[in-house]
């Protein structure tokens, strides 16, 4: 818990800054998200993730016409301030990085970066990051551009600022933009050849449906893997056919032999191997399979923390 002690306050919504303020929960961190009196939208849109997100963490409902001064207040007194309004929103409101003490660790997640007003959601980040030009009109099954190219890069920044906070004294106005980070993520293939390997060119790296309606991952790239999964599946004559120029050809007969069998048998035969072979997985199968903890517990209910805290700012001010 190596941030137990650390205040976080987040005025962020959606997935990008609860995502990130979750991460800094599990490290240790008290968490209290401000909401509008509507509360965030995802409490109603998402519930089941809204429970994933933010249980564990403190509501408090932020009324402006009511009480200006309380989102100020609660971010005076933050270690961590996490905001993902529009450029110029949070100084209006009196929560900008300017307004507050200098020790701050403040980040803003942002889609485009400091100063640029163009809306968007994940799709629209990871469209411009260049992410999606293989595989158009197929849509990510996850949220790339908002998760990695906001969350995951504001924790590691909120990290980083937080370690050297502790030898300056000196806080820091983090910006992260999730069409840039994003574009961070595939960049260096700008470097090398055209990427087979992902967008389904090769044989030995892709999706084949099982006797059953499932799917197997298959990835054996080098060739050591390559010709023990040929050893396996009975077809030795395929070894030195990895790289031919016609792949449609050998992955039909890829395709031919994982058919004939299903998921769990070839599960089993894979089992304790050096093959690079796997499951498509539900996601219930996933957190089985790899014993991730599941989100426990609800989310806080809307404003369940707003008294207790203004009792505590009061006597803080006292």
């Amino acid at each position: 818990m190596v941030l137990r002690g650390l205040l976080v306050v987040d005025f962020t919504r959606y997935l990008p800054g609860p995502f990130a303020s979750r991460e800094l929960l599990r490290l240790g961190a008290r968490v209290v998200r401000v909401e509008a009196p509507g509360g965030d939208p995802l409490r109603t849109v998402a519930p089941g993730w809204d429970a994933a997100l933010n249980a564990g963490k403190e509501s408090v409902v932020w009324d402006l016409e009511q009480d200006p001064a309380l989102g100020p207040a609660l971010a005076a007194r933050a270690d961590v301030v996490l905001e993902g309004f529009r450029p110029s929103v949070a100084d209006r409101l009196g929560i900008g990085a300017a307004a507050l003490p200098a020790s701050i660790v403040y980040c803003s997640v942002t889609g485009f970066g400091e100063g640029n007003k163009r809306p968007g959601h994940d799709l629209n980040y990871a469209g411009w990051a260049g992410l999606l030009a293989d595989t158009a009109p197929v849509l990510p099954p996850v949220q790339v551009a908002d998760l990695a190219g906001g969350s995951l890069f504001a924790v590691i920044e909120i990290l980083a600022a937080l370690l050297e906070r502790q030898r300056s004294g000196t806080g820091a106005h983090i910006i992260v933009s999730m069409a840039h980070n994003a574009h961070r993520l595939a960049a260096h293939r700008l470097r090398g050849k055209p990427e087979r390997t992902l967008t389904g060119d090769l044989a030995c790296y892709r999706m084949y449906e099982t006797a059953d309606g499932r799917f197997l991952t298959v990835t054996p790239v080098e060739l050591k893997f390559w010709q023990r999964l040929c050893e396996l599946i009975g077809r030795v004559d395929l070894v030195d056919r990895q790289y031919e120029q016609d792949q449609e050809a050998l992955a039909a007969e890829l395709g031919t032999v994982f058919r004939s069998r299903p998921l769990s048998v070839w599960l089993d035969l894979f089992e304790g191997e050096e093959v690079m072979a796997g499951p498509v997985a539900t996601l219930t199968e996933a957190s089985e399979w790899l014993g991730q903890p599941t989100a426990t517990g609800e989310a806080p209910a809307l404003g369940e923390h707003t008294e207790s805290w203004r009792a505590e700012l009061a006597s803080f001010e006292g």
